[in-house]
């Protein structure tokens, strides 16, 4: 940053992007370290033994994956902030809250009995994590704080679809195990909004020529 190369201070928004960026690292860090080391004293039993943990391993990637979109969408928010005003910092350390319980919430989610329960509590955990990420992009808009050549679309929309599917989720446990297909469905559906996008920003003859020419299987533009 060009405030660093020049030996002044760091502002405040890079203070909040500094603080929120180590919190994330540390959460990320303590998912790996709750992951269950597999035994066994033949190769055998070792693979079986992971077999038998892979739903632990499987709530560590989903846990990684939610954390990491997450910031990803926090990253991209504050590196358009100028300034920080309104309820950004109240709204940032909430969701850091939610991120250092994601570990705890990984931890309930693979323990055994009560699936419904547990399984609620973790959905809950990750649809406040992005309620409160989209009050702090809403609080950023609002006090406009955001750089005007900053464009927030594809990230909010990634976000929106995360916390639906979460909150969704949640009932839908309630009467089947595969409540965890509601949360699969995020990046199809993020994917989609993504397409459809594309297709309404590009001039109408631009695109139906673009598609005809997939439809012949023509490789030129």
């Amino acid at each position: 940053m060009e405030r660093a190369a020049l030996g002044a201070p760091p502002s405040p928004a890079e203070r909040l992007v500094f603080f929120s960026d180590a919190v994330v690292a540390i959460a990320i860090t303590l998912l790996a370290l709750e992951l269950p080391v597999p035994e066994g004293r033949t190769d055998a039993e070792f693979l079986h033994r992971a077999a038998e943990l892979r739903g632990d391993y499987a709530a560590f990637l989903i846990s990684f994956a939610v954390v990491g979109t997450q910031w990803f969408v926090h990253n991209r928010l504050l590196a358009g902030v100028t300034s920080i005003g309104g309820r950004l910092p109240q709204w940032n350390l909430l969701w850091l809250l939610t991120i250092v319980a994601t570990p705890f919430v990984t931890r309930v989610l693979t323990a055994d009995g009560a699936f419904a329960a547990r399984f609620a509590t973790y959905a809950a955990t990750q649809a406040l994590s992005g309620m409160f990420l989209w009050l702090m992009l809403r609080s950023v808009v609002r006090a406009d704080l955001l750089d005007p050549d900053r464009t927030m679309a594809a990230a909010q929309r990634r976000l929106v679809a995360m916390t639906v599917a979460f909150l969704i989720s949640i009932p839908v446990a309630l009467v089947t195990h595969w409540a965890y297909l509601c949360w699969i469905a995020v990046p199809l559906v993020a994917r989609a909004g993504a397409l459809a996008d594309r297709l309404r920003a590009a001039p109408g003859p631009a695109r139906w020529r673009r598609r005809s020419a997939r439809w012949r299987g023509d490789a030129t533009e």
